[in-house]
């Protein structure tokens, strides 16, 4: 397994094109001055020695040797050993409802938006659960197994928009058995949670069904409504100005759910809340999941990693060197040098011979 020790220093890799358009700004800056100066032939034939190609590539040079710098201080790490690590903790899906109406904006930022904030802030707070995530709208599917790595938990969850299911529509109770399914066929000893996002808007399928299966299994179904009951537009794209219409001409408008979300979270014996522009909800469910039973979970995780940021440290002293030894400006005794005169003398002097 490939990964950064200190992957926060990659930000420092945005220094790389502000440093290219530096450059470039600079280098027109000196041609309008040796325009303003006279004829640029006669000023180049004025400077035999200037040379155009030779500081773009020194330039060149000097990125790519702090590009390899840059990721070198991130630490490059490579892992060698892996090991099963026993924990406390308990397992928990995650269902995030990514339908077309979570991007309303009756929750800032918006609905999903809003919900992708508390869920980071729960992953933050974790130390030894698991978590997996599957997304729904007309349709479900699992967007991130159940896993430890709440790093990879994470960012799964900052790429998620409503794209990523082109059927619209809310299929919850196909959302509730795919997180079933994501838990894995293997039994388990662990307290499991299904947490289920959504405004429970146009809902398609037998969501307290599903529920009920879930309560049946040792499942509880825990459920966040996310909007308000008075609903908003939806807007065609996040941050648009342009409102989704019906077939009539008029703005729809979404609406929270409430009276459905609580029949899902009763069915499936957990507790409903709604979130709003603040952090009670995370509140609430953080004190609903640290009353659940902590068992012993056992995960694989690499223990050892080994150091690769020397190879990027001297291929980037390599390329400083070269560039060292590759003058701004042509050298004067090089340039005298006729190739084609030592070429003459070399073929006459063996003809003497």
């Amino acid at each position: 397994m490939f990964r950064f020790a200190n992957i926060e220093y990659l930000w420092a890799l945005l220094l790389i094109p502000a440093l290219v358009i530096a450059h470039v700004l600079y280098t027109r800056h000196k041609r309008r001055q040796l325009s303003s100066i006279g004829d640029a032939d006669l000023v180049e034939a004025l400077m035999p020695n200037a040379s155009r190609i030779r500081p773009h590539v020194k330039f060149s040079l000097l990125m790519l040797a702090l590009t390899l710098l840059i990721f070198a201080a991130a630490r490059p790490q490579y892992g060698t050993k892996e090991e099963t690590i026993k924990r406390q903790g308990i397992e928990m899906m995650v269902a995030l409802d990514i339908s077309n109406s979570m991007l309303a904006e009756d929750i800032a930022p918006s609905r999903l938006e809003k919900a992708k904030q508390m869920l980071t802030s729960m992953i933050n707070r974790f130390q030894n659960d698991k978590v997996g995530l599957v997304v729904f709208a007309g349709n479900a599917f699992t967007q991130l197994p159940i896993t430890c790595d709440y790093v990879s938990a994470k960012t799964f969850l900052q790429n998620i928009d409503p794209s990523l299911i082109p059927a619209q529509g809310t299929a919850i109770g196909k959302a509730i058995e795919t997180s079933m399914q994501s838990f894995g066929a293997d039994e388990s000893e662990a307290s499991r949670v299904i947490i289920l996002i959504t405004d429970g808007e146009n809902h398609e399928d037998d969501a307290v069904g599903a529920a009920k299966q879930a309560r049946e299994k040792g499942v509880k179904v825990l459920v966040v409504g996310i909007g308000k009951p008075e609903g908003s537009p939806i807007p065609v794209s996040a941050g648009s100005n342009n409102y989704l219409k019906d077939r009539q001409g008029q703005v729809v408008v979404s609406r929270l759910n409430e009276a459905m979300c609580r029949q899902i979270a009763e069915a499936g014996g957990g507790i409903y809340v709604r979130a709003d522009n603040t952090n009670s909800a995370v509140k609430i469910l953080e004190k609903e999941i640290d009353k659940l039973a902590k068992t012993e979970l056992e995960s694989k995780v690499f223990t050892a990693y080994n150091e690769q940021y020397q190879s990027f440290v001297l291929v980037a002293l390599l390329i400083l060197v070269i560039d060292f030894f590759i003058f701004a400006r042509k050298n004067k005794r090089l340039s005298r040098i006729n190739l084609y005169n030592i070429r003459d003398n070399f073929l006459t002097s063996d003809t003497k011979k």
